[in-house]
């Protein structure tokens, strides 16, 4: 097997990743026919959400025991990363089933990024890990609070780990063990995405959105660590998703809202909103992080001032696009006002 991957690893991940998409639909389609995903754990609409219908949160069902598996399996090296994303979705589970204080959620978050640093320490400045296990926790947490239109939180899985596994095959040395891994998480998000774009029969839940989370993360942190990428690829590939948590929450902080609480100002709830509509809305976000992966992936063949300066100028392409977000959403918002007066 080990010879197969080594001679072979564009087809051993092209075929682990169509596995993993094969088993992921085959168990989440079980689980909607034999009716047992409304029992595990069911999303209830309310007036802060996007959909209308009561809708099965087992998206963490399909996608992680398929790549933790596959994972363990097939690339050994990156165990920790695999037993982390499997002890958060149990968790999570838990979570999402009987309910735990928010102190016990988070230190379990914080057990697993630690966990994996302190194992595998980059060689890097104490303050400077701190620095990357404060962005992996951030990582952690923000797939869940994007987990709330149909396809965007699956699709962005699928093309931000595939965006890994092609980095990683890639480079002058390949790193076998990371793009395979990266492509069974993409092949098992792409098999809960044939659930989940619109109309979505299934969200990922808890269970699904946290370990996503930490795989992210994880996986980032061993590409840094094996010398695949620089420090700022991660971030780079999953910037549309980690731009908009992070500006959704900076301004709610400012405005002392409660953050933590369910609301609909995330810059794609604000585009379903407006007329967009939910698949609209994911293929546009699709072809963002699309952009970004390819922008990412040509930036790796530059110098360390010319990669920060491409990292810098696509946050500003991000930010000018938050902003005519920001503009459409003040003209619906006053077209609705002088629409609702007598």
């Amino acid at each position: 097997m080990n010879t197969f991957l080594a001679q072979s690893p564009w087809l051993s991940a092209a075929c682990a990743a169509v596995c993993a998409l094969l088993a992921c639909a085959l168990i989440l389609g079980l689980l909607l026919k034999t009716g047992l995903a409304w029992r595990l754990a069911t999303d209830v609409p309310n007036d802060r959400s996007l959909h209308t219908r009561p809708t099965p949160r087992v998206g963490g069902w399909g996608i992680v025991p398929v790549a933790t598996v596959a994972i363990l399996l097939l690339t050994p090296s990156i165990w920790l990363a695999a037993a982390g994303a499997a002890f958060l979705a149990a968790v999570s589970q838990i979570d999402d089933r009987r309910g735990l204080p928010a102190r016990v959620r988070f230190g379990a978050h914080v057990l697993a990024v630690v966990l994996l640093i302190v194992v595998n320490p980059a060689p890097a400045p104490w303050w400077a890990l701190v620095v990357v296990g404060f962005l992996m926790l951030w990582l952690v947490n923000l797939y869940n609070f994007m987990d709330g239109a149909d396809g965007l939180a699956g699709g962005m899985a699928l093309f931000g780990f595939g965006g890994y596994a092609i980095a990683a095959l890639s480079g002058p040395v390949p790193q076998i063990d990371l793009g395979i891994a990266s492509a069974v998480v993409a092949g098992a998000a792409a098999g809960f995405l044939l659930l989940n774009f619109h109309p979505a029969r299934i969200f990922l839940g808890d269970a699904g959105s946290i370990p996503l989370g930490f795989l992210g993360g994880a996986l980032g942190y061993w590409g840094w660590l094996r010398g695949v990428w620089p420090i700022w690829f991660p971030a780079f590939v999953f910037a549309p998703f980690i731009g908009d948590a992070s500006v959704t929450l900076l301004r709610r902080l400012l405005r002392g809202d409660k953050f933590w609480e369910a609301h609909r100002e995330h810059y794609y709830q604000r585009m379903v909103r407006i007329g967009i509509g939910h698949a609209r809305t994911a293929l546009i976000w699709y072809c963002g992080m699309a952009a970004g992966i390819m922008l990412a992936l040509c930036a790796l063949g530059l110098s360390p001032l010319l990669q920060w300066m491409v990292a810098a100028g696509w946050a500003v392409v991000l930010l000018a696009a938050g902003v005519g977000i920001d503009m459409r959403w003040r003209q619906h918002r006053s077209q609705s006002s002088v629409l609702e007066k007598p």
